[in-house]
C-alpha cells in the first residue's frame, strides 16, 4: 500500500464526503477516486478494501471533529461550572455545524455497522473509546456532574446533533444555546 500522508488524508475526506452526500449504498473506492480527483486505481493503492477504507475513515472524523487544542485551553481556563460546561456543548454544536459533513459520515457509519458485524465491532471499540475519553476529560477537569449525568449529557447532545443534522426545522423555534444550558442544568448535578 502506499504511504503518501496527504495523499491518504486526501481520499479519506474524499470518502468522508461522499458517505455524507450519498450514504454508505454509494461509497466505493472509484466513487473515492473521483470525489478526490485523483486517477482511477488510486484509493485502491491505499486502502486494502472498503472495511479497511471506512475503519480509517473513523479515525479522521475523529481528527477533524477533534477541538482545536489551543482554542480549548482557552476555553478550559474558566473555572469549571455549569457555565463552562454549556459552552463547550456550544463549541461541540459549532464544530458539527462546520464540519457536517463528518458528522453525517459516522451517522452513515453508524447505520452500516448494523449490517456488518465486522464493522460493527470497530465502531463499538471507537466510540466506546471516545466516550471514555469525553467522560475521563469533563471528570477530570473538575466540571460538574458525575459519570452517570455526563453519559446522560452525552446521549442528549446526541439527539440534538442528529435532529439538527437531520432535520434542523425540528428545533427552530427553540433556541439551542437555551436547549444546551437546560440540558446541563438538568443533568450534570
Amino acid at each position: 500500500m502506499r504511504q503518501n500522508p496527504a495523499r491518504r488524508t486526501a481520499l479519506l475526506d474524499a470518502a468522508i464526503e461522499v458517505l455524507a452526500r450519498e450514504g454508505s449504498r454509494g461509497l466505493t473506492l472509484r466513487a473515492v477516486d473521483k470525489e478526490a480527483a485523483v486517477p482511477t486505481g488510486t484509493a485502491s493503492n491505499y486502502f486494502a478494501n472498503r472495511a479497511d477504507m471506512l475503519a480509517q475513515v473513523m479515525g479522521r472524523t475523529r481528527e477533524r471533529l477533534t477541538p482545536d487544542p489551543a482554542e480549548l485551553a482557552g476555553t478550559m481556563q474558566a473555572e469549571p461550572s455549569h457555565e463552562l460546561v454549556s459552552t463547550l456543548m456550544l463549541q461541540l454544536v459549532g464544530r458539527m455545524r462546520r464540519e457536517r459533513s463528518s458528522y453525517l459520515a459516522m451517522l452513515e457509519l453508524r447505520l452500516e455497522a448494523t449490517r456488518r458485524p465486522e464493522l460493527h465491532a470497530e465502531l463499538a471499540r471507537f466510540l466506546t473509546a471516545e466516550l471514555d475519553a469525553n467522560i475521563d476529560f469533563h471528570l477530570g477537569s473538575g466540571l460538574p456532574g458525575d459519570r452517570t449525568g455526563v453519559v446522560t449529557l452525552y446521549l442528549a447532545m446526541l439527539g440534538l446533533i442528529v435532529d439538527e443534522l437531520t432535520v434542523p426545522e425540528l428545533l427552530a423555534q427553540d433556541r439551542i444555546e437555551a436547549l444546551v444550558d437546560a440540558m446541563v442544568t438538568r443533568l450534570l448535578r
